[in-house]
């Protein structure tokens, strides 16, 4: 099993939760994020010198996937959140060693 986490514009993410939906993908935790890339924020400008405003706003998905939907998941979030343009995010893959489902006792890929 794998865990999934992706930083997507946040214009993006119905589009890739209708995706991941229709191939299969049942639940995920989606949070709203703020940070910086090789974009750095915006910047404004008054009276002549030029100012950060801050971090920009994005959406984190993170799934747990089987080894065999990681492919699907991975392409799906690809296809849907790519703009082409600096700022469309990152995909994190990592190994997950166990998971357990509080109310059934459930252990492994039955207790997803």
């Amino acid at each position: 099993m794998k865990k999934i986490e992706a930083i997507i514009r946040t214009s993006k993410f119905e589009d890739v939760y209708e995706a991941l939906a229709e191939i299969g993908i049942p639940f995920m935790s989606t949070y709203d994020v703020k940070g910086f890339g090789l974009e750095h924020g915006s910047s404004q400008v008054y009276r002549g010198t030029s100012y950060n405003v801050g971090f920009i706003p994005r959406t984190k998905i993170e799934l747990i996937a089987t080894d065999e939907q990681v492919d699907p998941v991975v392409s799906t979030i690809l296809k849907i959140a790519t703009t082409g343009k600096v700022g469309d995010g990152k995909i994190f893959i990592m190994d997950v060693e166990e998971v357990i489902r509080i109310r059934t006792g459930e252990i492994g890929e039955t207790a997803l």
